[in-house]
């Protein structure tokens, strides 16, 4: 076994190789970019180095400086974690080359599976079922559209070298191929530094379903089952599970048989994943197979009990795998949520900022410990940044079947608690309690099929939240201030004091009224009154009595802001302060921003141009995915005032726009 490696990764991810490493005897270090000098990964290993600046480009993709790290900390492997240059082959020939150990599959195997066309040449000869498609060099822009015409829409291009979602695009009709191809490349060759794509038929409610297999240098390759990633947006998975929900027994070992084939053929080694897309019947198709440990790789740890890192870190040592395939056995059932920065209700655009506060869940407050983990790379306090994947988390659970695994993931859900940017946590837990996830009516369309179902209206604050949120006011400004007109009591020399408030929630103003009273205070909203008294806060839990009854919520307070979790949810009120919004006026219209930091990639089109509500004006590109500026209503575009490569902050005006007047 190895006494020293590096991570050349971050996030969670080098935060779970560390943890492992720890256990196993192995020291750690850790390498981090001018973005992440204070990253919590950098703090959990046992020693630590700079790479470079903060964009990927600049450290975590620099293999020579990585490597150089590696050596000059004395080292003897290199763990890529996933993503970055986990699938690089160049980069585990320069680990060999400079003597250390790159703890994946061999170089070749990586090449061979590194192109999703290669692979798939690879896979037919081999006799594993392909999708329909063209998946070969020539990627001329009319020839790709030709086969596209003869695939017959709709049709889905890939990134050749991607994966993540990343330079993916469905094309319903021809007309839309060629503005669908530029866009794909352009994400590709941004992501991946390789615009190749392939043309694939976009089968109509299809799963997706991989494989976990690992191989050792004996000879020995087993399947560690399945797992159910169906569940996606923006072709990027958002829940997985395992085992898969309907799987038969002969299903299980069919697709177990060919995964397996897969990797023999390429002489694996290692960790790694064969992706299949299944069809309702049973049907499944060759995807792609990454040369890697997979994010969602806990559901398969929670149902084999086993360490897939300790798996990779023994393989890589030259061991055997610890199990066999006739000793391996699904316990129970195990499901994950990605837990991101970004705002499901604006398509899942990912969100920047600060993590003012995080609480997740704990295992202490379940029954048993085993069955809830986080695996985190941030910690309160921590920044998402444009640099990196959004994610703040993944959240796992185990049960005994998978009606307790969903039970618990609700209520893991209910106790995360994110101040600072937008997240995907109350999205998930509606999906989790959806009718079709819940009855695994699943396929990599559900959550837009059931859009209305998983986006409901905002809902007015309901009267215990207002009540939290006015305790919350009161309380700040009884301890602001030693003036005892500013206390809770009530107590008035002459009457009552009475004073109107105007709180701000997702469904617009809520226009309250409150009356000092000897008993306390008397709360009047449009859905009912209360009396509130006994008032109290230690951090950022409150607690208040309504009508007699005790509420209690954690709520956090940041100026006129107030963020309160309460029954499972997050209630966001703003209060209107009259004496710090006073002189405000509105702001004009006529401005484009950016919804978020990013870059430039493309202008559609140029100064005075006159155009219709919708027309795509500019493609901001961000966090590696595109997003594109529409026009607001019909108009003319007066002014551009970025170029082409150009980087902007969040919320820069982008390009000067006048709307035309009915």
């Amino acid at each position: 076994m190895f006494n020293k490696i590096l991570i050349a990764n971050r996030g969670e991810i080098a935060c779970r190789v560390a943890t492992t490493a720890r256990r196993l005897g192995i020291r750690t270090v850790a390498v981090y970019s001018e973005a992440d000098t204070g990253a919590r990964h950098v703090a959990f290993c046992d020693e630590a180095m700079a790479i470079g600046g903060a964009a990927a480009a600049d450290s975590y993709l620099k293999a020579d400086r990585i490597i150089a790290a590696a050596q000059a900390a004395g080292a003897q492997a290199i763990h890529p974690g996933y993503g970055f240059l986990s699938e690089n082959a160049a980069f585990a020939d320069a680990c060999a080359a400079a003597g250390l150990v790159f703890i994946g599959p061999p170089a070749s195997a990586i090449r061979a599976m590194g192109s999703k066309s290669a692979a798939k040449a690879l896979m037919e000869k081999a006799g594993v079922p392909l999708v329909p498609g063209y998946h070969g060099e020539n990627q001329d822009a009319v020839f790709l559209q030709q086969q596209a015409d003869k695939i017959a829409y709709p049709v889905l291009l890939k990134a050749s070298a991607g994966g993540g979602g990343k330079g993916m695009r469905i094309v319903e009709r021809s007309e839309d191929f060629a503005a669908a191809l530029a866009s794909c490349q352009r994400e590709a060759k941004n992501s991946f530094g390789d615009e190749r794509v392939l043309v694939e038929k976009y089968l109509v409610r299809p799963r997706h379903i991989e494989i976990q297999v690992f191989a050792d240098t004996h000879g020995h390759c087993a399947s560690l089952f399945e797992r159910d990633c169906s569940v996606q947006r923006r072709h990027q998975k958002v829940l997985e599970e395992a085992p898969a929900p309907g799987m038969t027994a002969e299903r299980r070992k069919a697709m177990g048989d060919a995964a397996v084939a897969a990797a023999r053929a390429v002489g694996y080694v290692g960790a790694g994943t064969v992706e299949f897309i299944a069809q309702q019947d049973g049907s499944f198709y060759f995807m792609e197979m990454n040369t890697r440990l997979q994010v969602e790789h806990p559901v398969t740890e929670m149902i084999t009990g086993t360490d897939l890192v300790e798996w990779q870190l023994r393989v890589a040592a030259g061991e055997r795998l610890p199990l066999l395939q006739q000793d391996l056995k699904i316990q129970g059932h195990a499901i994950e949520a990605r837990v991101y920065a970004e705002n499901p209700e604006k398509g899942f655009l990912p969100s920047t900022g600060r993590l003012q506060h995080l609480r997740m869940p704990v295992a202490a407050e379940f029954t048993r410990e085993d069955v809830v983990r986080v695996d985190a790379g941030v910690r309160e306090g921590d920044a998402i940044t444009p640099y990196y994947d959004p994610m703040i988390a993944k959240l796992i659970v185990w049960g005994d079947d998978r009606a307790q695994a969903l039970a618990r993931m609700a209520q893991a859900l209910a106790r995360f608690e994110v101040v600072g940017l937008s997240t995907n946590v109350a999205f998930l837990g509606r999906l989790i309690t959806s009718k079709p996830f819940s009855a695994a009516e699943l396929d990599t369309g559900l959550i837009e099929r059931h859009h209305d179902e998983l986006f409901p209206m905002a809902m007015p604050s309901p009267l215990p939240v207002l009540a939290l949120a006015c305790a919350a006011l009161i309380l700040s400004e009884s301890q602001a201030s030693a003036d005892p007109w500013s206390q809770t009591s009530g107590w008035r020399m002459n009457g009552s004091l009475t004073r109107r408030l105007s709180f701000m929630d997702a469904t617009g103003e809520r226009l309250l009224g409150l009356a000092y009273e000897r008993t306390g205070v008397r709360l009047n909203t449009d859905r009912g009154t209360a009396l509130l008294s006994d008032f109290s806060r230690t951090g950022h839990q409150l607690s208040v009595s309504v009508d007699g009854q005790a509420l209690t919520a954690s709520v956090v307070s940041s100026g006129d802001s107030f963020q309160i979790f309460h029954g499972g949810q997050h209630w966001s009120l703003d209060w209107s302060n009259p004496i710090a919004h006073a002189g405000e006026q509105e702001v004009g219209s006529g401005r484009l921003t950016a919804p978020m930091p990013g870059k430039i990639v493309a202008l559609l089109v140029d100064a005075g141009a006159q155009v219709d509500k919708g027309t795509p004006l500019l493609i901001m590109e961000a966090m590696k995915m595109e997003h594109t500026i529409n026009a607001p209503s019909q108009g003319t575009v007066t002014e551009l005032l970025y170029a082409v490569g150009d980087q902007v902050t969040e919320g820069a005006q982008l390009l000067s726009f006048e709307h035309k007047e009915n």
